[in-house]
């Protein structure tokens, strides 16, 4: 049985989902775990991104500000990297200035 381009591409969206959600839930352990308080807007965050993946396959209706294949948009996909580092203990890294040598 061979599979059709719909079929990859329907597979690539369930991968992507289910990555989403397991991304997710791992940052809401993480805060659990280590018994950081999360933010009321955080815990929403986590809450309402999750429901949309869970519904729509995706949390964002813009294509522009995310790949056709990807569940999370960019934006969302930073904030849920900050809440993750903040429930791991990691601080937030110095921005560089342009005017420092390397």
């Amino acid at each position: 049985m061979k599979r059709t381009a719909a079929d990859e591409k329907t597979r690539e969206k369930e991968r992507a989902k289910r990555a989403a959600l397991r991304a997710l839930r791992k940052a809401r352990a993480a805060a659990e775990k280590t018994g950081v308080k999360l933010s009321d807007w955080e815990g929403e965050f986590l809450g309402s991104v999750e429901g949309r993946v869970e519904t729509y396959g995706r949390a964002f209706r813009d294509r522009e500000k995310g790949s056709a294949g990807s569940s999370l948009s960019v934006l969302q996909h930073v904030k849920l990297k900050e809440i993750t580092a903040k429930a791991k203990g990691a601080k937030k890294p110095m921005k560089r200035s342009s005017f420092r040598p390397k």
